[in-house]
């Protein structure tokens, strides 16, 4: 394995920041990216996220329903007397 000046810089200092070898921040490091990678991966698309929220996003249609008069009653609580 080839590493540029400016990596092996960085792989130096946070060698010394953390009290550990340069190989154990490679391994710690390559953990993090695996984990990124598989949050990633467990990340919806775009459409999917769409389909989802024009699903319902998860409520049942009494959910939906309580949400709803419970934003509306919010709503009504909020209006001064002259708007009513």
């Amino acid at each position: 394995m080839s590493l540029d000046a400016g990596t092996l810089g960085i792989l130096d200092s946070l060698a010394k920041r953390w009290s550990v070898s340069k190989a154990e921040v490679m391994r710690r490091s390559i953990r993090k990216m695996k984990e990124r990678v598989d949050d990633d991966d467990k990340r919806p698309t775009p459409l999917q996220a769409m389909e989802w929220l024009q699903g319902g996003a998860g409520l049942s249609v009494a959910e939906g329903d309580e949400f709803k008069a419970n934003i509306e009653a919010e709503r009504q609580a909020k209006r001064y007397w002259w708007e009513a």
